[in-house]
């Protein structure tokens, strides 16, 4: 993509140009300035391939936000995601853009109230997003009508694959109209996927975004390899050792956002979040706060953060090692740019390690070692910058009031003793060092493998990705059972076809125990020790997952399932 390239070029209306300059996307990416202009000519299908994190849902949400009737009250176009939270982050995203045209858009997903989606698929919808489960449930019912749609859009047709939706893909396909545009959006194009486009696909454009390079001379790349209960603590020296810090923080969910947000505005620092549950209004406010400096820290999960332009950020920060490495490249590309200096600072857990170096070589680049900042060299950085601030302001003209008071204060103490009372007085908290926490020191290759963390034990439990569970569902189905705080629920690892996960010894037996049923294997067992998860795991190899299936079967959410429910039906 030419970099001059801008939204002006692309064939969209004032209207839309409006919506997009008030989000504040600057220029488009790659995905967006190929997939645009071919949309808006209305006239092939398209098959897209880019990279996750690259804008795709503007790429195909705002041509579609120009050709939707509004006048129309059928549905005019379908949007297929793999799961709930992106059906949400879509439908919020086109929503977002649109501006004040009258368009209406709904998202659609198994956990949701069904009764809330049948009465907003009455009042008439132009645009619904939805996962391919519900999507067949509303065909069934009658209640979703696809013979007049002019656009099916299928998003991250990949993971739709990979999570078992391919069958319910093409059956959704078999009640549309055979006249309508089909658009297919993938990071990869595996041969499934290919072959479900000779299928159903008429003659298309196929458009590839190149895969997006690393800039890295400006950006010095470091991680630092602690335990996930010290990661806050770890944060706050990070934040405490830079001068002038203006730092995006990235977590994994919006639960994630929330929680750190939270904490660090009760420790004092000036920083708020974004992620798909924050309203539009609010986002666009603490975007402008944030690009003023009115905040220096901005939290936020990784779709949130997308169109997001600052120049000048000191550093980003994993505070949660991404998904995959593009997604890494993404995040530390918001620093060092415009010929400024930055610094990308990784959080990784031992276990975490080489997943880590699968980035690296990936984004074949040199990510660091670090330690994090001792607690000494804090206090020192602070008394040197409070040195500087002092001195900057006996540059200025003070007022004659505070003359006469120093005066006073002179002719009654000694010169030395008044100043220390007065740094005592306006610094002890600043410079206390009890404020800050011990950080526990990790191991090597031999530590990652290893227990340390006192008054914990690690749990198995006989669900993995094939049963549609990730580290957020895992922390749900724990909670549904047991009353404990989610931050005490860490180091979870999700594989094929069971996980594992870390809670502290007084809970341990009794989550063991809320899962246990007569007459089967027990869905949550100890690990023994050494068995700690991982590829050499070999204890519980041949686990049938009876209670897995149990699972699934009695729980909601069995093909859209993002999340668990919690509801039996």
């Amino acid at each position: 993509m030419d970099t001059k390239t801008t939204f002006n070029d692309l064939g969209l209306s004032p209207e839309v140009l409006t919506a997009i300059n008030k989000k504040g996307f600057e220029e488009p990416t790659a995905i967006q300035a190929l997939t645009i202009p071919v949309m808006l000519r209305d006239d092939t299908d398209i098959i897209a391939q880019a990279q996750t994190g690259t804008g795709k849902t503007a790429a195909f949400g705002l041509p579609l936000i120009e050709m939707i009737n509004v006048k129309e009250k059928a549905v005019q176009a379908l949007i297929l995601v793999p799961t709930r939270e992106l059906a949400n982050q879509v439908s919020e995203e086109i929503n977002s853009l649109k501006g004040k045209k009258n368009l209406q858009v709904v998202p659609i997903y198994g956990g949701q109230s069904i009764v809330e989606q049948l009465n907003r698929l009455r009042r008439g919808v132009h645009i619904v997003v939805g996962t391919p489960g519900r999507v067949i449930d509303h065909i069934n019912r009658k209640t979703l009508k696809l013979g007049e749609i002019d656009h099916l859009i299928l998003d991250e047709a990949d993971e739709m694959l990979n999570m078992g939706f391919i069958e319910d893909m093409e059956e959704i396909m078999k009640h549309t109209n055979p006249d309508k545009r089909t658009l297919l959006f993938s990071a990869t194009m595996p041969d499934r996927i290919k072959a479900l486009a000779r299928k159903y696909m008429n003659d298309h454009e196929m458009l590839k975004a190149k895969k997006q390079t690393l800039t890295t001379n400006l950006t010095e790349q470091i991680y630092f390899e602690v335990k996930s209960n010290d990661k806050f603590e770890a944060l706050c020296r990070i934040i405490d050792m830079e001068d002038d810090f203006y730092c995006i923080i990235f977590c994994r969910t919006k639960i994630d956002v929330d929680n750190l947000i939270s904490h660090l505005v009760d420790r004092g620092y000036n920083g708020e979040a974004i992620h798909g549950d924050i309203s539009q209004a609010q986002r666009e406010r603490t975007l402008k706060k944030f690009k003023n400096k009115k905040i220096n820290i901005l939290v936020a999960t990784d779709v949130a953060a997308r169109g997001i332009d600052v120049t000048d950020l000191t550093h980003v920060i994993n505070y949660a090692l991404p998904q995959d490495p593009e997604s890494y490249v993404h995040r530390i590309g918001r620093t060092g740019r415009a010929g400024k200096e930055g610094t990308a600072i990784t959080f990784i857990t031992p276990s975490e390690y080489k997943k880590l170096m699968f980035i690296q070589r990936f984004a074949k680049t040199d990510i660091k070692k670090s330690t994090v900042p001792q607690v000494k060299d804090i206090i020192k950085a602070k008394k040197k910058k409070i040195y500087e601030e002092l001195t900057a302001i006996l540059e200025d003209e003070i007022d004659d009031k505070y003359y006469e008071w120093a005066k006073r204060l002179l002719s009654e103490n000694e010169p030395t003793d008044i100043l220390a009372a007065i740094l005592n007085y306006s610094f002890e908290d600043e410079l206390d060092p009890s404020a800050y926490g011990d950080i526990r020191e990790v191991g090597g290759k031999k530590g990652a493998r290893q227990l340390e963390e006192q008054g914990k034990t690690r749990l198995f439990v006989a669900l993995g990705k094939k049963d549609k569970m990730n580290p957020g569902n895992l922390v749900k189905l724990i909670l549904s059972k047991v009353a404990i705080k989610p931050r005490l629920l860490s180091d979870i690892q999700v594989m094929d076809k069971f996980s594992f996960i870390t809670v502290p010894f007084d809970k341990a037996e009794q989550i063991v125990l809320s899962f246990k049923e007569k007459g089967q294997k027990p869905l949550v067992t100890h690990v023994n020790k050494g068995d700690q998860g991982g590829k050499d795991y070999k204890g519980k190899k041949d686990y049938k997952s009876k209670a897995g299936s149990k699972w699934k079967k009695d729980y909601k959410g069995k093909k859209d399932s993002a999340g668990y429910k919690g509801k039996k039906k």
